[in-house]
Protein backbone atom coordinates (compact mmCIF):
# COMPACT_ATOMS: atom_id res chain seq x y z
CA UNK A 1 0.00 0.00 0.00
CA UNK A 2 1.29 3.46 -0.86
CA UNK A 3 2.52 5.57 2.04
CA UNK A 4 -0.05 8.29 1.37
CA UNK A 5 -3.51 7.61 0.05
CA UNK A 6 -6.85 9.36 0.10
CA UNK A 7 -9.97 7.45 1.12
CA UNK A 8 -13.17 9.41 0.51
CA UNK A 9 -15.90 7.94 2.72
CA UNK A 10 -19.37 8.37 1.22
CA UNK A 11 -22.69 7.34 2.77
CA UNK A 12 -24.94 5.55 0.27
CA UNK A 13 -28.57 4.48 0.35
CA UNK A 14 -28.11 1.35 -1.79
CA UNK A 15 -24.64 -0.23 -1.73
CA UNK A 16 -25.16 -2.45 -4.80
CA UNK A 17 -26.55 0.44 -6.88
CA UNK A 18 -23.58 2.59 -5.91
CA UNK A 19 -21.03 -0.16 -6.63
CA UNK A 20 -22.59 -0.65 -10.07
CA UNK A 21 -22.53 3.10 -10.73
CA UNK A 22 -18.83 3.44 -9.96
CA UNK A 23 -17.91 0.27 -11.84
CA UNK A 24 -19.62 1.77 -14.91
CA UNK A 25 -17.17 4.68 -14.62
CA UNK A 26 -14.38 2.16 -15.12
CA UNK A 27 -13.31 2.13 -11.47
CA UNK A 28 -12.74 -1.22 -9.77
CA UNK A 29 -14.10 -2.72 -6.56
CA UNK A 30 -11.37 -3.99 -4.23
CA UNK A 31 -13.02 -7.14 -2.89
CA UNK A 32 -10.51 -7.35 -0.01
CA UNK A 33 -12.13 -4.29 1.56
CA UNK A 34 -15.74 -4.91 0.53
CA UNK A 35 -18.57 -6.55 2.45
CA UNK A 36 -22.29 -5.99 3.13
CA UNK A 37 -21.53 -2.66 4.87
CA UNK A 38 -18.90 -1.12 2.62
CA UNK A 39 -17.27 -1.24 -0.78
CA UNK A 40 -13.81 0.03 -1.64
CA UNK A 41 -13.81 1.69 -5.07
CA UNK A 42 -10.31 2.07 -6.49
CA UNK A 43 -10.05 5.27 -8.49
CA UNK A 44 -6.27 5.01 -8.92
CA UNK A 45 -3.28 3.74 -6.95
CA UNK A 46 -3.59 6.47 -4.33
CA UNK A 47 -7.31 7.34 -4.29
CA UNK A 48 -10.21 5.18 -3.14
CA UNK A 49 -13.85 5.92 -2.45
CA UNK A 50 -15.29 3.95 0.45
CA UNK A 51 -19.01 3.50 -0.12
CA UNK A 52 -20.60 2.94 3.28
CA UNK A 53 -24.19 1.99 4.00
CA UNK A 54 -25.83 4.79 5.93
CA UNK A 55 -26.19 2.62 9.05
CA UNK A 56 -22.48 1.76 8.96
CA UNK A 57 -21.50 5.35 8.15
CA UNK A 58 -23.16 6.54 11.38
CA UNK A 59 -20.63 4.50 13.39
CA UNK A 60 -17.88 6.93 12.32
CA UNK A 61 -19.44 10.14 13.66
CA UNK A 62 -21.99 11.26 16.19
CA UNK A 63 -23.21 13.99 13.82
CA UNK A 64 -26.15 13.27 11.50
CA UNK A 65 -25.60 12.40 7.86
CA UNK A 66 -26.24 15.30 5.51
CA UNK A 67 -28.82 15.03 2.76
CA UNK A 68 -26.59 15.24 -0.31
CA UNK A 69 -29.58 15.12 -2.63
CA UNK A 70 -30.73 18.51 -1.30
CA UNK A 71 -27.49 20.18 -0.20
CA UNK A 72 -23.84 20.04 -1.16
CA UNK A 73 -21.42 18.86 1.51
CA UNK A 74 -18.29 18.35 -0.54
CA UNK A 75 -16.88 18.66 -4.04
CA UNK A 76 -14.61 15.86 -5.18
CA UNK A 77 -12.35 17.34 -7.85
CA UNK A 78 -10.43 14.79 -9.89
CA UNK A 79 -7.62 15.79 -12.23
CA UNK A 80 -7.77 13.99 -15.57
CA UNK A 81 -5.18 13.61 -18.34
CA UNK A 82 -7.21 15.35 -21.03
CA UNK A 83 -10.47 17.10 -21.79
CA UNK A 84 -11.55 13.95 -23.64
CA UNK A 85 -11.04 11.90 -20.44
CA UNK A 86 -13.23 14.40 -18.56
CA UNK A 87 -15.98 14.10 -21.15
CA UNK A 88 -15.70 10.30 -21.23
CA UNK A 89 -16.01 10.02 -17.44
CA UNK A 90 -19.05 12.31 -17.38
CA UNK A 91 -20.66 10.35 -20.25
CA UNK A 92 -20.14 7.12 -18.28
CA UNK A 93 -21.63 8.72 -15.16
CA UNK A 94 -24.70 9.86 -17.08
CA UNK A 95 -25.18 6.44 -18.68
CA UNK A 96 -24.97 4.85 -15.22
CA UNK A 97 -27.76 7.04 -13.81
CA UNK A 98 -25.82 10.08 -12.61
CA UNK A 99 -26.88 13.61 -13.42
CA UNK A 100 -24.87 16.50 -14.77
CA UNK A 101 -24.90 19.87 -13.11
CA UNK A 102 -24.07 22.68 -15.54
CA UNK A 103 -22.89 26.10 -14.43
CA UNK A 104 -22.21 28.15 -17.58
CA UNK A 105 -20.50 30.96 -15.65
CA UNK A 106 -18.10 28.53 -13.97
CA UNK A 107 -17.29 26.86 -17.31
CA UNK A 108 -16.54 30.24 -18.88
CA UNK A 109 -14.23 31.18 -16.01
CA UNK A 110 -12.41 27.86 -16.26
CA UNK A 111 -12.03 28.18 -20.03
CA UNK A 112 -10.35 31.57 -19.56
CA UNK A 113 -7.52 29.89 -17.65
CA UNK A 114 -7.25 26.87 -19.96
CA UNK A 115 -9.27 24.50 -17.83
CA UNK A 116 -11.94 22.05 -18.96
CA UNK A 117 -14.19 20.85 -16.17
CA UNK A 118 -17.60 19.30 -15.74
CA UNK A 119 -19.74 18.25 -12.80
CA UNK A 120 -21.76 15.11 -12.18
CA UNK A 121 -23.74 13.83 -9.22
CA UNK A 122 -23.83 10.15 -8.32
CA UNK A 123 -27.18 8.52 -7.41
CA UNK A 124 -26.78 9.71 -3.79
CA UNK A 125 -26.03 13.30 -4.80
CA UNK A 126 -22.27 13.22 -4.16
CA UNK A 127 -20.71 15.86 -6.41
CA UNK A 128 -17.72 14.93 -8.59
CA UNK A 129 -15.77 17.52 -10.57
CA UNK A 130 -13.45 15.93 -13.13
CA UNK A 131 -11.22 18.50 -14.79
CA UNK A 132 -8.23 18.89 -17.07
CA UNK A 133 -5.91 21.83 -16.99
CA UNK A 134 -2.74 22.26 -18.98
CA UNK A 135 -0.14 23.88 -16.80
CA UNK A 136 3.48 24.89 -17.34
CA UNK A 137 5.85 21.98 -16.89
CA UNK A 138 3.22 19.30 -17.47
CA UNK A 139 4.24 16.36 -19.63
Amino acid sequence: MASKMIFINLPVADLERSKNFYETLGWKVNQDFTDENAACIVIDDNICAMLLTKDFFTTFSTRPIGDTTATVSGLYALSMGSAAEVDSLVAAALSAGGTEEVNADKRAQEAEVGMHGRTFLDPDGHQWEPFHMAYPGAN
